[in-house]
């Protein structure tokens, strides 16, 4: 069969409106699940940094749980777990049972996978922050509050961003997974184009190169947003103004004052 590229098109005939919504569907997935996987991170950081064995326990074997299992069958999991709890509690008020959605069943999924993964960077990042700034700020007066907002928190966001950044790529490539609940995300709609047409390699082409597209438009964001982050603790001479380094004394000259002094 000849290939005809009016299957690309906005037509009757096309695929383009479609791939269209599989792209936004796949953007929306990634930024909901990022927002609410940093969400269920910061609990899950403020729990492992607990002086209490018993709260830092559950977050440890949550990340084990994840790290150690596929995350296809978390996303199967969160799923089919979720809808069978759902249906179990309205069958037991007398109600009849639901679908349940499959958008927030797949940001659900990712949120809980890559939490654990947030949760680690994050703690990593507080870590970083030398213990000398905090117990200067209390030595200023500063109230543990404000020293967490004012002096901590900027530096665990520039300490993170990196981190943070990988795992927006990795969630972006990784919201094809929710294929596997039949959400018509981009390579879902791809493969489904490229079954009817009998051209899947034109359309899965198309995918990589869509996928391509927002990983670099992307990276590009992730790097302006780390140079910012740096502006503050970057040392700059004041403009019109030259910087004076302190002339460096030889050791010849130190050791004929030292000698001058004898």
């Amino acid at each position: 069969m000849g290939f005809d590229l009016s299957i690309l098109g906005f037509g009757a005939q096309g695929w383009g409106l479609q791939i269209l919504v599989g792209t936004a569907v796949t953007v929306a997935v990634a930024i909901c699940s990022l927002l609410v996987g940093m969400l269920i991170g910061a609990v899950l950081v403020a729990m492992k940094l607990s002086r209490y064995r018993l709260v830092r326990l559950p977050a440890k074997l949550y990340t084990i749980f994840i790290r150690g299992t596929p995350e296809f069958l978390v996303i199967l999991l969160v799923y089919f777990g979720s809808e069978s709890i759902i249906n179990a509690i309205l069958g037991s008020i007398g109600l009849g049972r639901i679908d349940l959605p499959k958008f927030p069943a797949a940001v659900a999924g990712l949120s809980a996978i890559y939490g654990a993964y947030v949760s680690e960077v994050l703690r990593g990042a507080y870590l970083a922050v030398p213990k000398g700034q905090m117990e200067a700020a209390a030595a200023t007066g500063l109230s543990p509050f404000t020293s967490l907002v004012r002096i901590r928190i900027p530096q665990i966001w520039r300490y993170a961003l990196p981190g943070l950044g990988n795992l927006w790529l990795s969630m972006l490539k990784d919201s094809s997974l929710a294929a596997v609940i039949a959400l018509d995300e981009l390579l879902r709609v791809s493969k489904l184009a490229g079954e009817l047409t009998q051209h899947p390699l034109v359309f899965y082409s198309l995918a990589g190169l869509i996928y391509l597209g927002i990983t670099a438009l992307s990276d590009i964001g992730r790097r302006r947003l780390e140079a910012k982050a740096q502006l503050a603790y970057q040392t700059k001479a004041a403009p019109g103004k030259v910087e004076i380094k302190p002339k460096k004394t030889p050791k010849s000259d130190l050791r004929a004052t030292g000698a001058s002094h004898v």
